[in-house]
């Protein structure tokens, strides 16, 4: 609940940010951002991006006099929320509100640095901070909160992380994103496709939410399709012509478990279509579950047809 309506003190704000390390004594600080009261119109359309779901738990980085985490348990009577504010006054003003509404059962304000809550449990994020800060607390959010966290802020965005939604209001974007599982590394599974088990060793690469992929099957190798990552869902597609059996389309879709990203678990609809295109399609749905790994058959050795392959150290 921070940004400033008033254009010249912005700007004064971020000049001050500029210079600062050049009129500032030695000791670091943490960057502040002056509080003004939010517009109730924004906070509901905020709290209603959030998609607050029962039994949720909201937090707010920067929580000002508290009205953004007192809006979100006012939505839904199971919603729990807490706030953390620097400014001690704010964070009593909060607790107040709260209990003159009936909702310091559900609602908490707590006199915290934001980069020391724990994100680890939380369900909602909200921000209203100055670019800066909330840039510097996207790597908190990416490291700490689970896949699927829903992050809202009003105006100011997150550097080079794009949100997955975002919506005007008043002129000004309302931002939403999902916090994406860790999926960037070595997977391997197999499946049992016409008699035969196909052996599968993807290399993931990601930047946030966005996804592309290498595989191999077998001895053969290629790129994987139309990726994507939803918080902790997870899908593709998968092209693929066997020497024997011929065209293979798959496509994948799972969920990502694991604190760390260590499995996913999901389906893969398989389209065969029979060698020489002559004997029609057949249709299959088969359970897929891929480990995440510390090495992956994609690097092995594939030498020639005509050829063994080299040796390996």
């Amino acid at each position: 609940m921070r940004l400033l309506k008033d254009s010249n003190i912005y700007v004064t704000i971020f000049l001050a940010l500029a210079l600062g390390p050049l009129v500032a004594p030695a000791a670091a600080q943490e960057i502040r951002t002056p509080f003004v009261g939010s517009d109730p119109a924004v906070v509901a359309r905020m709290v209603k991006l959030a998609g607050l779901r029962d039994g949720d738990t909201a937090v707010d980085l920067g929580s000002g006099d508290g009205r953004i985490v007192l809006e979100a348990v006012r939505s839904n009577p199971s919603v729990r929320g807490w706030g953390v504010d620097i400014d001690g006054k704010l964070v009593e003003r909060s607790n107040a509100a709260a209990r003159e509404q009936g909702l310091s059962g559900r609602a908490r304000f707590y006199h915290r640095n934001a980069f020391d809550a724990d994100l680890r449990r939380i369900d909602v994020i909200f921000l209203w901070l100055l670019p800066e800060l909330q840039r510097l607390l996207r790597t908190k959010i990416l490291a700490e909160a689970r896949p699927g966290t829903r992050v809202v802020a009003h105006y100011t965005n997150m550097g080079s992380w794009t949100p997955d939604q975002q919506v005007d209001e008043n002129g000004r974007p309302i931002l939403v994103w999902l916090v994406p599982a860790k999926v960037s590394g070595y997977w391997s599974w197999a499946l049992p496709i016409a008699g035969r088990k196909h052996a599968y060793a993807a290399v993931l690469e990601q930047q946030f939410q966005n996804l592309e992929g290498s595989i191999r099957v077998g001895a053969q190798r290629t790129v994987l399709r139309e990726m994507w990552l939803r918080g902790a869902e997870i899908g593709f597609k998968l092209p693929f012509t066997d020497p024997d059996l011929g065209y293979i389309g798959h496509e994948f879709s799972g969920k990502v478990v694991g604190t760390r990203g260590e499995r996913i678990t999901g389906k893969v609809k398989v389209i065969l279509v029979a060698k020489g295109g002559s004997g029609g399609h057949e249709t299959l749905e088969l359970p897929w579950h891929a480990v995440h790994g510390a090495r992956s058959a994609y690097f092995a050795p594939t030498g020639l047809p005509e050829s063994p392959p080299l040796p390996s150290d």
